[in-house]
């Protein structure tokens, strides 16, 4: 086997470890609402807190890929990945492991662009490149599903805290490999970094988040509420209008002049969109609802994985054929399928008989939304541009991760917690219990067994009945969003590099001739057309 090759197991074996973290913590959730007493926002919070920093920073990091070398950020990242590790396994409180998970957050967004710019630069030849683009983008949505596996043995065996012990070992393998196998890249003479622009990324990204997740604490209608959406919308705004006026952006905004590089994207976060969210929701309803432990329930979610690597490259193959428009449509609409399956599961749903095919066709939508998109996003870009690119590419993942978690699980939560005070109450119980049981699922089921036999079986059913209304109600947003998003595949992806005529001929790779114009680190003006 080539080096390269080599190299290639290495980026993916690296970008494994902090993709993992992304789901790892999510079949601990019901474990670490009862040690650290955490809400369903808390929840959140612990999940989001590693993404929103990890979406923030990507472009800051492809930045610095450019600047000071993608190897030696590489292992930068991984290094502090392993020690904040060690923080976050020796938390005591919430606060302290929200922090944690952000300072994690921080250093993945290192690694991440870092392992696609390297691919990019060491693969040369279109199609070899095209390969090794799929096994990344599989990868990346493997790791993501094997998480909640990987998390539930290690609660099955030891503490919460082993699910930040495990990065350790993971990272030592993986800087001796990077050491071993993977070339150095030539740092690029970048501009002056956009520290205001970044600032301005992180404010609004930030707001946003909060606001979503607190929304139906708060109230949607609260001041609070309006005022954090309203901020974010305009720090995302004026984000957007800097970066269209400064010499050197940290995103050239520009790219996404070009309709093929935007809609690859948001498909993107589309999909990690309705990925994460239903992650998040799926592992507390097969804990909460089914009564899974934590290892069973992360097991379950292993179909999503395999069937992703399957059919991954599956997905490369027929957009090599047929070009990506209609791999990315039929991905997109299978997605929106499985979600659909998920309408019609209640509380009895069986797990072979219904949900173990709503994954599935999730699973295979991912596959052939991710690898396809993610060669065209980065086909129209220049080689020196690939750790901008790469950091583009990746931070619609996350971004799209984080809001679907923010979205979806605020979703849930607004129809849960109104429903199960209701329904409590319905059964005679007094604020003092149905308090307890409003703050999370995991709480409403801790009540309710530790009642007296006939009433807790009596809040049991009401408190999973409530949860899976709430399901019912966050998945409808993911089958909206998905089957909106076939749609405008279908339109927007018309003409894309490798499509093929109506003549049956293959369209020429090259997207139109200007695709933006960017500044050059000299400062002179230059056209950005994709690499051939």
């Amino acid at each position: 086997m080539k080096t390269r090759w080599w190299a290639l197991a290495a980026l993916c074996f690296a970008e494994l470890l902090v993709m993992v973290d992304n789901t790892i913590v999510n079949v601990a959730l019901p474990t670490l609402a009862r040690d650290l007493d955490a809400g369903i926002s808390g929840l959140q919070w612990i999940v989001d807190a590693y993404t929103l920093v990890f979406a923030g920073l990507l472009l800051t990091g492809g930045y610095l890929g450019d600047r000071f070398g993608h190897r030696r950020m590489l292992l930068t990242g991984i290094a502090g990945f392993a020690a904040v590790s060690v923080l976050a396994a020796s938390s005591q409180t919430l606060g302290q492991l929200i922090a944690a998970r952000a300072g994690l957050g921080l250093f993945a967004a290192l690694v991440f662009p870092a392992t696609l710019a390297i691919i990019v630069a060491v693969f040369v030849e279109s199609k070899e490149r095209a390969v090794a683009v799929g096994v990344w983008a599989a990868t990346s949505g493997i790791a993501v599903a094997i998480g909640p596996v990987l998390g539930g043995w290690l609660l099955e065996n030891f503490s919460w805290a082993s699910v930040f012990w495990v990065n350790l070992p993971v990272a030592a393998i993986a800087v001796v490999a990077i050491v071993a196998v993977v070339p150095g890249t030539r740092p690029e003479r970048v501009a002056r970094f956009d520290l205001i622009g970044l600032l301005l990324s992180v404010v609004g990204l930030g707001l946003l988040t909060y606001s979503v997740i607190e929304g139906p604490h708060f109230g949607w209608a609260d001041p609070r509420t309006i005022a954090g959406l309203l901020v974010a919308v305009g720090a995302l705004g004026l984000f957007a209008w800097r970066e269209l006026t400064i010499d050197h952006p940290i995103l050239n905004i520009r790219l996404f002049a070009n309709r093929h590089f935007a809609t690859a994207a948001a498909m993107i976060s589309v999909a990690f969109f309705a990925l994460f969210g239903f992650i998040f929701l799926i592992t507390q309803y097969f804990q909460a609802v089914k009564g899974y432990s934590p290892f069973e329930a992360g097991l379950r979610t292993l179909p999503f994985a395999i069937v992703m690597a399957v059919f991954s490259p599956v997905a490369m193959t027929l957009s090599q054929r047929f070009g990506p428009r209609p791999v990315v449509v039929a991905g997109a609409a299978f997605m929106s399928a499985g979600f659909g399956v998920v309408e019609v599961s209640s509380r009895t749903s069986g797990y072979w008989e219904l949900i173990i095919w709503a994954m599935s066709l999730m699973a295979m939508g991912l596959a052939f939304i991710s690898g396809p998109c993610t060669q065209v996003i980065m086909d129209a870009l220049r080689p020196e541009q690939a750790g901008a690119g790469s950091a583009v590419n990746d931070t619609t993942r996350e971004l799209g991760g984080t809001l679907g978690v923010a979205v979806l699980g605020s979703v849930l939560t607004s129809v849960y917690t109104a429903g199960v005070v209701d329904r409590l109450s319905a059964l005679g119980l007094p604020r003092s219990i149905t308090g307890l049981a409003e703050e999370s699922v995991m709480a409403g089921v801790e009540v309710a067994r530790n009642a007296p036999a006939v009433a807790g079986d009596q809040m049991l059913v009401a408190v999973q009945e409530v949860f899976v209304d709430g399901l019912h109600s966050a998945v409808w947003v993911a089958v909206a969003i998905t089957a909106v998003a076939a749609i405008a595949a279908a339109y927007l992806l018309r003409g894309a590099p490798g499509e093929r005529s109506p003549g049956g001929d293959t369209e020429s790779a090259s997207a139109p001739v200007d695709l933006a114009l960017a500044h050059s680190t000299d400062g002179q003006r230059q056209d950005i057309r994709p690499v051939p």
